[in-house]
């Protein structure tokens, strides 16, 4: 299972990286939870992490495919290697098709090897977007990568106050029978990794815990260490 880490700065990246984050995840909170970040600093992001894989969010996307796709495609010429997107307020199955199709092409006609990131939400239904159940078949239908669940609206509940852990198990379970890499975020807290290790995710994703509960604070090297150890 790997450790995603979301930095603001370059100043956040290294200390995410030298506490034994795997993937560093450039975004930026003050746009939201999938809140995206300017070009030039997941570029600097990416020259100083050197081959520990760069993930860029491009944003809480409503239902603009073009409007996505270009922001994908800036993502990935930026630097990064994962690029990722919210289904924020994607209520259809047609709508989450065209917005992962055309991403997805967006990305990989760029560059192939460049992995494209859909996230849908735990808390779905307060926010009115597309059930979780449905992403999986449509990221492998569609070329996408990884399919990843956060919460949308970041009140301090976790994944876990929306979703069992029967659920969570069914979502990474549908994603590794398609093929894909299964994503757990959503304001993860240290008292979940037990939970997590079972479920079995690939990846986690978190900020506020190792921010010190507060993701608008900064990233703590000592929270992300003492994380990682708890992790399998």
């Amino acid at each position: 299972m790997k450790l995603l880490v979301s930095p603001i700065n370059l100043e956040e990246a290294k200390t995410a990286y030298n506490g034994g984050a795997d993937i560093i995840d450039v975004k930026n909170p003050k746009e939201g939870s999938l809140g995206a970040n300017f070009p030039w600093v997941i570029r600097s992001v990416k020259e100083a992490m050197g081959k520990t894989p760069v993930s860029a969010t491009i944003g809480d996307m409503n239902y603009k495919p073009g409007t996505a796709s270009l922001a994908a495609l800036g993502a990935a010429v930026s630097g990064a290697d994962y690029v990722k997107v919210g289904l924020y307020d994607v209520q259809t199955t047609e709508q989450a098709i065209d917005m992962v199709e055309h991403v997805v092409r967006s990305v990989k006609d760029y560059d192939p090897s460049k992995k494209v990131v859909i996230s849908g939400y735990a808390d779905y239904k307060r926010i009115n977007s597309i059930p979780l159940r449905e992403l999986p078949p449509i990221c492998a239908d569609y070329g996408a990568d990884v399919v990843m669940m956060d919460t949308g609206i970041k009140d301090g509940r976790s994944t876990f106050e929306f979703m069992t852990n029967e659920e969570l198990s069914q979502f990474v379970e549908s994603a590794h029978d398609l093929g894909l890499i299964s994503a757990i975020a959503g304001n993860i807290k240290f008292e979940d990794i037990e939970a997590i290790n079972q479920i079995g995710p690939d990846v986690i994703g978190i900020r506020g815990c190792v921010c010190g509960g507060d993701r608008n604070s900064t990233i703590q090297q000592k929270l992300v260490e003492e994380l990682r150890s708890m992790m399998v």
